[in-house]
């Protein structure tokens, strides 16, 4: 089985802000392909059934947004692993998060690496004991007024919000890539593509 992760904060308090980006990414991806997401025991929002791209191969995956808050995402993402059938985490686990030094929007997938001072990402390492997974960053910009960790807990602002959709669509379509083309490819693909961009 394939396990995609978003990355975020629960509660609706925590909904719209730019460190939850990848719970929006992650429940765009299980809308697309029919997937229900449940409360479940290791500590997150899980669901799992069939996926289809283009008519191809039907892969076997599971979506999980953990419901801890975010500096202790990989207690739950070591739980689900332990839990359900993910044979081999360096080729079918993928972690979709914020990126703050990346530009608003602008996507970046890599294979393997640190956390780059993401809390979240590195507790899913220190958990793990393990940097080769894939992971799919969103972009969220940075203020250069405003502290990081205040930043990320701040709401998108309404023009960022009015892109937002066409730019989560073009998220998905890359978790697609990763998982039917592989995160090389997807690579290629995507690190330099916005959204209207070809």
């Amino acid at each position: 089985m394939n396990l995609v992760v978003g990355l975020g904060n629960p509660g609706r308090h925590y909904a719209d802000t730019r460190h939850n980006v990848g719970y929006r990414v992650v429940a765009a991806f299980a809308e697309r392909h029919g997937i229900l997401g449940v409360p479940h025991e290791c500590g997150g929002c899980f669901g799992r059934g069939p996926v289809t791209a283009d008519g191809g191969p039907e892969l076997d995956v599971g979506v999980l947004q953990p419901q801890t808050f975010m500096n202790r995402s990989g207690e739950v993402v070591a739980e689900a692993l332990k839990r359900f059938p993910v044979d081999d985490p360096e080729a079918e686990l993928i972690v979709v998060f914020d990126d703050v030094d990346l530009p608003f929007g602008r996507l970046r997938i890599r294979p393997a690496g640190g956390s780059a001072g993401h809390r979240g990402l590195a507790n899913i390492i220190a958990c793990l004991g393990m940097e080769c997974f894939s992971r799919l960053r969103f972009g969220v910009d940075r203020s250069p007024g405003i502290g990081t960790a205040d930043y990320v807990l701040q709401p998108f602002s309404e023009s960022e919000e009015s892109e937002l959709d066409s730019l989560i669509t073009l998220a998905v379509e890359a978790l697609d890539a990763m998982l039917f083309e592989g995160t090389i490819p997807a690579m290629n693909r995507f690190n330099r593509q916005s959204a209207g961009e070809e």
